[in-house]
């Protein structure tokens, strides 16, 4: 089967985000890398789960994990009669699905296909796990084929010499807009907040651009406006873990502020992802508040006095007047206008990160 994650950075290749073999599954720990190569390996379903919980990884490895997760599930059940697989199958869908709130709408889409999946494989007496292993690649094929018509339509923006901000993990848009500046002869610099406190941006948006051998600075999360001021930044762009059909963005704490900055130097803020239909209006979203001890530290060093409160919201909520545009696979929209993506896209869900 061919795959479209050819040419992307280590850790963009479907093995290096999570891989279900030989009854586990191994989910590279964004929580330490790039320091330190290393994988969390799971033999439970509910391991799975919990390693998407305590975010081993994020942004939309998870919509990898999840499915090798269910392809785990199977494994496990594999000695149970038919329908007892099924039960245990579906049991399973709802454990991973719900492993983190504020994305558990899109997770249960994935775990849906693999009951699907199963079942199949169930009526015509094939290998399940395998069956899940091999929709699992097909549905990322599909995200990322998506993702690289997103990253056609994001790139068009880009001025030649142009300087692109980011912010937080965008994930595979990451790869595919640096593949289509590559393909398209366009050459971009980057500058990415750190993103506390789990610092994505320094860690992984920076691996990623300086792997795929682009010019990449990293700033602390509060430099957006001087770095916008006096370094000529011309757009500023982030993925999104909710597009709400109502214009609102939920993405990693600190987006709306920076989204605020750009608003007043007059830098364009583009989204890239597929609006949600599970979020007709910004009132269906729900805000993950984690744990707050981790604000009071970087990278396991407390770096606060015991007694000092945290306080972690996961993400913040940009109304849509400060949104450019929304760039999906269908072209770019108007944040007030998503209705026309659902008219072009006849209504059908995606699950695009």
């Amino acid at each position: 089967m061919e795959r479209a994650d050819k040419d992307l950075a280590f850790m963009l290749q479907y093995e290096n985000v999570a891989w279900f073999d030989g009854g586990q599954v191994r989910i590279l720990d964004r929580r330490v890398y790039p320091a330190r190569t290393e994988f969390v390996t799971c033999r439970t379903h509910k391991e799975v789960a919990q390693a998407i919980t305590d975010m081993v990884t994020q942004s939309a490895g998870p919509f990898t994990a999840a499915p090798m997760g269910m392809a785990l599930a199977a494994w496990e059940c594999r000695d149970l009669g038919e329908e007892a697989q099924r039960a245990f199958l579906a049991d399973a869908a709802n454990t991973i699905a719900n492993a983190r709130p504020t994305t558990a709408k899109r997770m249960r889409a994935l775990c849906d296909e693999c009951l699907l999946a199963a079942d199949a494989a169930l009526k015509s007496g094939s290998d399940v796990p395998q069956a899940i292993v091999n929709r699992t690649i097909e549905m990322n094929n599909e995200r990322y084929g998506l993702i690289d018509r997103i990253a056609h339509f994001l790139v068009e923006k880009f001025p030649q010499g142009g300087t692109v901000m980011t912010f937080c993990f965008a994930e595979t848009i990451v790869g595919m807009m640096l593949r289509e500046c590559r393909r398209t002869g366009k050459e971009i610099k980057l500058f990415c907040p750190e993103t506390r406190p789990y610092f994505q941006g320094a860690r992984l948006t920076a691996t990623v651009c300086y792997d795929m051998g682009f010019d990449v600075t990293v700033i602390s999360d509060n430099m957006p406006a001087f770095v916008m001021k006096n370094e000529g930044v011309d757009i500023f762009t982030t993925a999104a873990d909710a597009i709400c059909l109502d214009g609102h963005v939920v993405n990693k704490i600190g987006t709306f502020q920076t989204a605020i900055v750009a608003k007043h130097f007059g830098v364009p803020y583009y989204v890239t992802g597929a609006p949600d239909f599970a979020h007709p209006t910004v009132d269906t979203v729900k805000i993950e508040m984690r744990d707050p001890e981790f604000v009071l530290q970087a990278m396991g060093v407390r770096i606060a006095a015991e007694g000092v409160k945290g306080y972690y919201p996961s993400f913040d909520i940009t109304p849509p007047e400060l949104v450019t545009g929304v760039a999906t696979p269908e072209g770019i929209f108007s944040p007030f206008e998503l209705d026309k993506y659902v008219a072009a896209t006849d209504g059908k869900y995606r699950v695009v990160v």
